[in-house]
């Protein structure tokens, strides 16, 4: 079984301007993603896709991998989905550009659940880690996720899910951004319309639900360290300082 890693590279974040672009240990935060990639040694390819001139002029001069789409997409899913056609691979994995530390187990485990799975049912697999702060919890920049038994997605929200009443307990998990697909889906995915729970919420993982797709949840202990801000920015830079890598 083939599996390829994509990782989408868009210049316009708001919270820290053109990120990927930022410099981490001598090279961009993008570059430095796709090393970590390759370094896993769990993908039989790596590419990246972008829509940005001046990301592509570091991706040449680092001699990475990648594929030029010059279009606007809704999501990052939207972006691999349009490109899937072009990638000679059973699965696809969608790393985020903006996370340089890859987190091997997690993907290790999503790697191994599509490769268990003879009767090619799983189509979708996504990670979510534990909430246990109040704050974290009732931030609407984390993604909620609730699952059912067999640990598939049953809703995601910005919004607390579930709601506790009468000082019930309950345990609390937030999604990490990390997507597996199975080629066959991916190439369906792109016919499906944007809903109503998708657009108010602004979660593309809505749109599979809201289609009957189901989305196959890996719980993972292991820390995703993604850089939104200056301080997550600093914070990376250390972490390759005190590692030493060039």
């Amino acid at each position: 079984m083939k599996i390829t890693a994509i990782i989408p590279a868009r210049l316009n974040s708001t919270r820290l301007p053109e990120k990927l672009l930022k410099d981490i240990s001598g090279k961009p935060l993008i570059i430095r993603t796709y090393e970590s990639a390759i370094g896993s040694q769990l993908f039989n390819d790596v590419v990246v896709v972008t829509n940005n001139k001046l990301i592509e002029n570091e991706l040449i001069r680092y001699s990475v991998n990648y594929i030029f789409k010059d279009k606007e997409y809704e999501t990052g899913t939207d972006r691999i989905a349009d490109i899937s056609s072009e990638i000679d691979s059973e699965i696809i994995v969608n790393i985020q550009g903006d996370e340089p530390f890859i987190n091997t187990k997690t993907l290790k485990l999503i790697i191994d659940k599509f490769l268990t799975d003879r009767s090619n049912k799983i189509n979708v697999i996504s990670v979510m880690t534990s909430l246990f702060e109040k704050n974290e919890i009732e931030n609407s920049n984390n993604v909620k996720v609730v699952v059912d038994n067999q640990q598939n997605a049953i809703y995601f929200s910005r919004h607390p899910i579930p709601f506790i009443r009468d000082h019930s307990t309950v345990d609390f998990y937030k999604h990490v951004g990390v997507y597996a697909f199975r080629k066959s889906f991916l190439m369906k995915f792109s016919k499906y319309k944007i809903g109503p729970l998708e657009k108010a919420e602004k979660i593309e993982a809505l749109r599979m639900l809201e289609n009957g797709i189901n989305i196959k949840m890996i719980k993972s202990s292991e820390n995703f360290v993604g850089v939104d801000t200056i301080k997550d920015l600093e914070k990376a830079r250390k972490i390759y300082n005190e590692k030493n890598i060039i």
